[in-house]
């Protein structure tokens, strides 16, 4: 189920290569997630997000956007981010819920993740893409599971940067961190272009999930 998801976030990359700047835009207008729409009248898109041109087609409800956005990416960058830590901790948790828990574990974690960013900019009209809140509730999951499994890292020092195997409790703490204190530092600051908050959002909701759905602690380490 990892690699289904990987190659359905991938396939929407490919379509997304072919389209134009402006039809890009609107794709993540009407497909992306949108705060303000989730708690606007009726849950209906606020017209022209962020000066969009309509380019036709009916807009999608906002509830359906809480899932369809997690499969959109803004650059090629952000969508190998995303899929590396989905590859790198995904197969581990799918291994302990199965396959069609840990897809309705995946989805239900990037919808948490949205409505949490919802929440914290309940005003906003800028489409929030990606998958990085879905993954996050799989990290939340590993952290969980795996404490003390080892994960391959960037470690910087000073100039100098190398690899180093770390356990994935340290590694994971550090993560949750900086986008806590990234999410605190730039609450609702004008121009923020990462959904911090989805972030924090997902991971909880992935630890608690998991939790919820019996899985536990293993001592095994990869």
């Amino acid at each position: 189920m990892t690699v289904l998801i990987i190659a359905a976030n991938v396939l929407v990359f490919l379509y997304e290569l072919s389209l134009t700047e402006r039809q890009l835009a609107a794709l993540a207008a009407r497909w992306g997630f949108i705060p303000a729409a989730l708690f606007g009248p009726g849950g209906s898109p606020p017209p022209a997000p962020f000066g969009v041109p309509d380019l036709g087609g009916a807009a999608a409800p906002a509830v359906l956007t809480l899932v369809t956005s997690t499969f959109i990416h803004a650059s090629p960058v952000h969508i190998v981010g995303n899929m590396l830590f989905l590859w790198v901790f995904g197969d581990n948790v799918e291994d302990r819920l199965g396959k069609l828990r840990f897809l309705g574990f995946y989805l239900l974690a990037g919808v948490v993740a949205n409505i949490t960013h919802a929440l914290a900019m309940p005003a906003s009209d800028v489409p929030v893409i990606g998958a990085s809140g879905a993954v996050a509730g799989v990290l939340g999951a590993y952290f969980i599971a795996f404490p003390r499994a080892r994960v391959t890292s960037l470690v910087f020092l000073g100039l100098f940067v190398t690899l180093a195997r770390i356990p994935a409790v340290v590694f994971l703490v550090l993560w949750f961190a900086y986008q806590l204190l990234m999410g605190l530092f730039t609450f609702e600051a004008a121009g923020q272009v990462v959904a911090w908050w989805a972030h924090i959002g997902g991971f909880l909701a992935g630890a608690t999930v998991y939790v919820l759905l019996g899985g536990g602690r293993t001592q095994r380490v990869y």
